[in-house]
């Protein structure tokens, strides 16, 4: 309920201002995606640009940037003109834990950008490979002090990294980080019992657990989700402090004018609420969390200050 009166709200007072009734021209909308095509950064970008498009009155162009970590396409989009014309498809690494990790970040995560609109959130879960000897956290944890471990990482200084490596200071694990090339190539190690644990997106292991080839033994939700209702919630298994989600939201560079900004925002957070993106969504594993750009900010604010937390617990860095 409070989402959605959130939602009406920031609707509202876009429409509020006249210069929206006015198209912001037909040069195309470019949505910049700080991450190569397929993942859920590129999936949430797609389905936007294919709803946006008749309500904007223009094209609009999903344009992959990957690479160290985001920092390619943020500061890409940092960098573009604040017209209206460009605008970045940003998540809780590139505008939240990159400004604790990078001392040479090219960007800052504040004060770079203009926040339109927080879109979606996606739960993590730890995982092990099926037929794993600990079946429980409260087990992990006591293997881990007890003798060496490994766990795997989709890419060194990402949320992945980071919630796992919370987990070895915060439970006095003995354990070593095995960072990968994305999620697809973590999992494949964890499955095959390369790494004892893996700390990933849980759309992106739920079937490998549902077919029993990993077994979650926690995920970052408020509830046991009714399609796994055996994994017990992070707080369930003890480790409250792991519930970190992965979150979606947009960008423009810093400067765009209020008014382009209330439009674009509008047109997103309509898309978002329309049952077809909705369904389209879930299937990919989202949890819709839309906020409107003043609430977005004040959230970024707090996310940057809790992930300045962990990665000084971690003492996670990225040279950049």
């Amino acid at each position: 309920m409070q989402r959605r009166t959130l939602l009406r709200a920031g609707l509202a007072g876009a429409l509020a201002h006249p210069a929206l009734v006015q198209a912001q021209g037909t040069a195309p909308l470019r949505i910049i995606v700080p991450a190569p095509p397929g993942g859920p950064t590129d999936l949430l970008a797609r389905a936007l640009a294919d709803r946006t498009q008749h309500s904007l009155g223009r094209p609009v162009v999903v344009d992959n940037r990957a690479g160290a970590g985001g920092v390619i396409g943020s500061e890409a989009a940092a960098r573009s003109a604040p017209d209206g014309n460009t605008i970045l498809l940003g998540h809780n690494q590139t505008h939240a834990s990159n400004q604790a990790m990078m001392p040479r970040l090219p960007y800052h995560v504040l004060d770079s950008f203009a926040p339109l609109a927080k879109l979606a959130t996606v739960h993590h879960a730890l995982v092990v490979p099926g037929n794993y000897p600990a079946t429980t956290l409260a087990a992990l944890i006591e293997r881990g002090r007890r003798g060496r471990l490994s766990y795997a990482s989709s890419q060194a200084g990402s949320a992945s990294h980071v919630i796992a490596e919370t987990l070895v200071r915060r439970e006095k694990m003995d354990a070593t980080h095995i960072p990968y090339r994305g999620a697809a190539p973590a999992a494949t190690d964890t499955v095959a019992g390369t790494v004892d644990f893996y700390v990933a997106t849980f759309p992106s292991v739920a079937g490998l657990v549902r077919d029993g080839q990993l077994r979650a033994l926690e995920i970052g939700a408020p509830a046991r989700l009714a399609e796994f209702p055996n994994i017990p919630t992070a707080a369930e298994a003890g480790a409250p402090y792991l519930a970190v989600d992965a979150w979606f939201g947009l960008f423009a560079p810093a400067g765009t004018p209020e008014p382009i900004l209330q439009r674009i925002a509008t047109a997103m957070l309509q898309a978002l609420a329309e049952p077809e993106m909705g369904t389209r969504l879930a299937s990919g594993g989202f949890t819709l969390d839309p906020l409107p750009p003043g609430p977005f900010a004040a959230f970024q604010k707090e996310e940057v200050a809790r992930w300045a937390e962990m990665v000084k617990l971690t003492g996670v860095t990225i040279d950049g």
